[in-house]
């Protein structure tokens, strides 16, 4: 059919040719932007994934830009710490040399004193002055603030990392299971205890002719022997064998003689007496009473005095007793007795020529030992007084309790003591005190980690440190025969327990006394009193150095450093401050040597392991999270590029096809449009 109205043929040409421009324009703008998705229209759900990646991928390159930059704060505290470490090694080079003080003058040891000024005072200028952007690192502003300072059995804490979640805040419970525990052995190879004691002299009453004579002797007096001469008018006479140790006495007793016989019974027991008191060595006097014309017969000596120690055990052990005599008559003062409890002396001071009798008789030495008291007001000693009141006659010297106390070894004996420390070699002889035995091994506890102390008949080996790294061994090389020590060992060989507990219910790891977890949301290591049980809980509630490592502003993408003060009045342990190693104070070369050394050994330490965490921080959370974002955003990067970004061999195509089909079209659109024409022909 022929229509000259309506080209239908030149409205389809026309469609076809718009719809070619159309997907030539889009090809073109394909080509010139290299985008496939310029507005929403072109790929709706395209655009929505495409835009939220690129969100993504904006997020990503800022988080490794903060990492980056915390990495570079990181680093820079670390070079600082490096600095603190190299003058902490200088410094405890100072104190052992300063240590060798038998070769060094004390103008040197003051030199070195004043290098180790220099270096506290470096120290707390690195604190102060180490900054990033004007931010400081090491002065304490980047740790954590706790409520840990109000526990009393922390004696240590580090927070290392805290993640304070979005209260801004964790509580810290810690339940202790068991406590940690020191290496301890006991043995009980020693003679049985008793009471250290020392006694001089002979004591006897004879009762003569109604008169009791009181007669005090020398050691190795046992008796006196009475003979009777009444048919001779005698002055009476005495004599003593110290072999047998028999004091005779020979008179008339019972005859009728004026001189010392029945006549005159008083003055027969006074002339006795009067003899006996002359004799040298010997002291007599007398007290009437109901006598006995009877002369006494099988008359025997006990101990003159006796001193006993209060307290059972080795401890008054070879107790040296010391008599001195004023000898001044102008004097009339009482007895007195002290103890030195370090030389184990025993000083006794009297007048054998004070006016009064009673302050320089026995019973006036008894009341002065007994009075002795320790430096804590217990009294010491217990005395035994057979001498009546007799003048008292000081005993030759040297008097000592030897080893009456018991407590001492059965036999010789030869062992090695390991520790922690290290170990030692004991060589004691039979007859050696407990406490002789612990003051030898406390006087090299510290190069074996290992002291010891007494109890009754007991000696107990205690490692000084704590946890399963605390040891003692005891090898025994050699024992007499007669020797207990080995077997009386509980064990020979013995360690001790790390503490057990849990924080926020997580299992932590114990070393000592100390107990430190490392989660998501926790990183820190606390350190409670020696063998403490008691449970404690405490707040982190603000501080730390707090970096965003990922792309979203969420706490599990982030991490809360802390970085304590690396000042000298905060650098230290449980032997004390950094700063007490300057002039002056406690821990000084001067002061405290010993000290020092530990105070530097803890605070080396302390640096050292902030460093390694500073550096696993740096290596581990850092450097991994950085490598894991440049690739998560290499990949989301292609995953949008993907989608959004236009494929130009595809679009060089499609803009190829579309030209040849606007060209076509636009010859086809021609043709069509010349089709009406042929109605003319018919009207011809």
């Amino acid at each position: 059919m022929t229509r000259i109205n309506t080209n239908v043929s030149s409205l389809v040409a026309q469609n076809r040719l718009q719809a070619s421009n159309d997907d030539l324009q889009t090809a073109l703008t394909r080509l010139s932007t290299g985008l496939r998705i310029n507005s929403g229209a072109d790929d709706p759900a395209g655009l929505i994934a495409s835009e939220a990646l690129r969100s993504e991928v904006t997020s990503l390159g800022r988080a490794i830009t903060n990492t980056r930059r915390a990495s570079q704060i990181i680093s820079t505290a670390d070079s600082a710490l490096g600095q603190v470490s190299n003058l902490l090694n200088d410094v405890r080079g100072l104190v052992v040399e300063a240590a060798n003080n038998g070769a060094l003058s004390q103008e040197e040891i003051a030199a070195n004193q004043l290098q180790i000024d220099s270096s506290l005072e470096a120290i707390n200028r690195i604190a102060q002055t180490t900054t990033f952007q004007g931010r400081k690192l090491l002065d304490g502003s980047l740790d954590f603030v706790s409520t840990a300072g109000g526990v009393d059995s922390i004696r240590d804490i580090n927070i290392d990392q805290a993640n304070l979640g979005i209260t801004g805040q964790i509580d810290v419970e810690v339940v202790v299971q068991s406590e940690a525990t020191q290496a301890t052995v006991t043995t009980g190879g020693f003679s049985a205890a008793s009471q250290a004691s020392v006694s001089f002299g002979s004591s006897t009453t004879a009762d003569i002719n109604g008169e009791a004579i009181d007669i005090v002797g020398p050691d190795g007096f046992t008796s006196v022997a009475f003979v009777d001469d009444p048919n001779n008018s005698n002055t009476g006479a005495v004599s003593y064998d110290d072999t047998t140790g028999v004091l005779t006495v020979t008179g008339n007793f019972t005859g009728d003689s004026l001189n010392v016989g029945e006549a005159d019974a008083d003055a027969s027991a006074v002339a006795i007496q009067g003899l006996i008191d002359a004799l040298d060595g010997f002291s007599a006097s007398g007290t009437a009473v109901a006598g006995t014309q009877a002369l006494p017969t099988g008359v025997t000596a006990d101990v003159a005095f006796q001193v006993d120690a209060i307290v059972e055990g080795s401890e008054f052990n070879n107790v040296q007793v010391e008599f001195v005599d004023l000898n001044d008559a102008l004097a009339d003062d009482a007895a007195t007795a002290s103890f030195d409890e370090e030389q184990k002396i025993l000083t006794v001071t009297y007048n054998s020529q004070a006016a009064t009798s009673t302050n320089r008789d026995y019973a006036a030495i008894a009341t002065a030992i007994d009075a002795v008291q320790d430096s804590e007001g217990t009294n010491l000693f217990t005395s035994t007084n057979n001498s009546g009141a007799n003048a008292f006659v000081a005993p030759e010297s040297p008097l000592t309790t030897a080893n009456t106390g018991g407590e001492v070894l059965l036999d010789d004996l030869v062992f090695q003591l390991n520790g922690a420390q290290g170990a030692e070699t004991f060589n004691f002889a039979g007859g050696t005190g407990q406490d002789q035995i612990a003051a030898a091994i406390n006087l090299v506890s510290d190069s074996t980690g290992i002291s010891a102390s007494t109890e009754t008949g007991a000696l107990t080996f205690t490692s000084t440190e704590y946890g399963s790294e605390a040891l003692i061994n005891i090898d025994v090389i050699n024992e007499g025969d007669s020797g207990t020590f080995e077997s009386s060992l509980t064990v020979a060989r013995a360690t001790g327990q790390d503490i057990s507990a849990t924080v926020n219910g997580v299992e932590a790891d114990g070393r000592a006394n100390t107990l430190s977890i490392n989660t998501s949301s926790l990183d820190l290591e606390v350190t409670v009193d020696n063998g403490s049980s008691a449970n404690f809980s405490f707040s982190i509630t603000g501080g730390g150095a707090l970096f965003q490592l990922g792309p979203d502003v969420t706490s599990n993408q982030q991490a809360r450093l802390g970085i304590g003060s690396l000042s000298t009045g905060q650098l230290g342990g449980a032997s004390g401050r950094l700063y007490e190693l300057g002039s002056g104070q406690a821990k000084s070369l001067t002061n405290d040597v010993n000290g020092a050394a530990s105070v530097i050994d803890e605070v080396i330490d302390k640096v050292t392991s902030l460093r390694g965490r500073l550096g696993a921080f740096q290596a581990t959370s850092l450097e991994s999270n950085l490598v894991s974002l440049n690739e998560t955003l290499a990949n989301l990067e292609e995953a949008e590029s993907s989608i959004r970004d236009a494929d130009f061999a595809q679009e060089s195509a499609n803009l190829t096809r579309a030209q040849i089909l606007v060209q076509s079209g636009t010859n086809v659109l021609s043709l069509a449009n010349q089709n009406p024409q042929n109605v003319l022909s018919l009207l011809g």
